[in-house]
C-alpha cells in the first residue's frame, strides 16, 4: 500500500509503498476513504511536543474508510461499516479515568499517527472498540475533520459551560476554529470570533459570528470585553500562539472559564492576580471521548455543522504541511484516497 512516513523527526515526509497490515485478534482493517489533515500531524512529523513519536511512523488521525477485514474476537463493527480512527486509538478501559469516560487522560492510551500508525496510508491497522461510527448520509470526506477538529472544538466548548444566549469568543478561525463557530451556533451561543486574517474572519462572519476582531489591529482584549458587555461567558482558545492564549485570558467575563486547545509550543504567563479577583477558570481540553464524537457527528449529520475542505491528493503532503506552518490553510485539507 502506499503511504507516507516520517522516517526522520523535522525531515519531509517520504511517499513509499509498504506491506497491507494483517489484523490480529481484536483488530480490524479499515481501507482508507479520505484522510483529515491536522496541525497536530505537523508537530508530530517535527517532533514539538515534550513526548515524541518513534520514526519511522505513519501520521493521520482523522482516516475514514470501510472495515475489509476483522481479527478473531470483534464484535463492535462488521464488515462494510464505515468508521473513523481517530487520535484517540485505545486506551487501558480501566484505570480511574477510563472509568469515569474520560479516556483521553488515559497514562496507557495509544494515539493515532502518533504512537500507532495513522490515516497517511491507504489501509489503517484499528482497535474497534475506539474507533468513530460514520452516521449514515455523512460522507467520508466531511467526516474526516469531524473525529479530530470537529470533536475537539466541540468538547471545548462544552468545557467553556457556556449556555444559550451567552458570549463565546472563538481565537482562532482556522481548522478547528471555523467548525467551533458552527457549533456554538448551533448550540444557541453567540460568537466573538478573534483572528488576525481579514479573510477568515469575513468567513466567520458568514458562519454566524456576531462579532469579528482583528487582534492585529488596536487592543483586542478592550474590543471585546466592550462588544460582549464585560468578556465572553466562555473563550475558546483554537490559535497555535502564545499571543493568543495571553488574550484570551484576559477576554474571559469574570466567573467565566477560558479553555486551552491549541498545543503552541512553551508557556505563557497567568495574570494571578486578575484570574483570582475575577474568579476565571482555565481549563486545558484534549480532543474529546466516545459520547463526545458520537455527540460532534450527530451534529454533522443533520447538516448544522460543515467543515471548509479542500481535496488533496496523498502526494501533496508535504506542500499541505509548508502551508499549514505558514497559516496558508483557509480551514481543512483532506487527503482523498478515491482514486487509489
Amino acid at each position: 500500500m502506499k503511504a507516507a512516513v516520517v522516517e526522520q523527526l523535522g525531515q519531509p515526509l517520504v511517499l513509499r509503498d509498504v506491506p497491507v497490515p494483517v489484523p490480529g485478534p481484536g483488530q480490524i482493517l479499515v481501507k482508507t476513504e479520505a484522510c483529515g489533515v491536522c496541525h497536530t500531524d505537523l508537530h508530530a512529523a517535527r517532533g514539538d511536543w515534550p513526548v515524541k513519536p518513534a520514526p519511522p511512523f505513519i501520521p493521520g488521525h482523522e482516516g475514514i474508510g470501510l472495515v475489509v477485514a476483522m481479527g478473531t474476537g470483534v464484535t463492535e463493527v462488521q464488515l462494510g461499516d464505515r468508521v473513523g480512527v481517530p487520535w484517540l486509538y485505545s486506551a487501558c478501559g480501566h484505570c480511574e479515568h477510563c472509568l469515569a469516560a474520560w479516556e483521553t487522560v488515559c497514562a496507557e492510551a495509544q494515539f493515532g499517527g502518533y504512537t500507532k500508525n495513522g490515516g497517511f496510508a491507504e489501509y489503517i491497522l484499528a482497535d474497534p472498540r475506539y474507533v468513530a461510527h460514520i452516521p449514515a448520509g455523512l460522507s467520508a470526506v466531511q467526516a474526516a475533520p469531524i473525529i479530530c477538529a470537529g470533536v475537539t472544538s466541540y468538547k471545548g466548548i462544552k468545557e467553556t459551560g457556556a449556555r444559550p444566549g451567552q458570549w463565546l469568543a472563538v481565537s482562532g478561525i482556522g481548522g478547528l476554529g471555523h467548525l467551533a463557530i458552527e457549533y456554538a451556533v448551533a448550540m444557541g451561543l453567540r460568537v466573538a470570533a478573534v483572528d488576525i486574517d481579514e479573510g477568515k474572519l469575513e468567513h466567520a462572519r458568514a458562519l454566524g459570528a456576531e462579532v469579528t476582531i482583528n487582534a492585529r489591529q488596536g487592543d483586542p482584549v478592550a474590543a471585546l470585553r466592550e462588544a460582549t458587555g464585560g468578556g465572553a461567558h466562555g473563550v475558546l482558545i483554537t490559535a497555535p500562539s502564545i499571543d493568543a492564549f495571553q488574550q484570551g485570558v484576559a477576554m474571559t467575563r469574570k466567573r467565566g472559564t477560558c479553555v486551552l486547545v491549541g498545543l503552541p509550543p512553551g508557556d505563557f504567563p497567568t495574570p494571578l492576580f486578575d484570574v483570582v479577583a475575577n474568579c476565571v477558570t482555565i481549563r486545558g481540553s484534549f480532543v474529546g471521548t466516545r459520547q463526545d464524537m458520537a455527540e460532534a457527528l450527530a451534529f454533522a449529520a443533520t447538516g448544522k455543522v460543515k467543515a471548509g475542505i479542500e481535496l488533496q491528493p496523498l502526494s501533496a503532503i508535504n506542500e499541505i504541511f509548508s502551508r499549514l506552518e505558514h497559516g496558508k490553510v483557509a480551514s481543512r485539507v483532506v487527503l482523498d484516497f478515491s482514486g487509489n
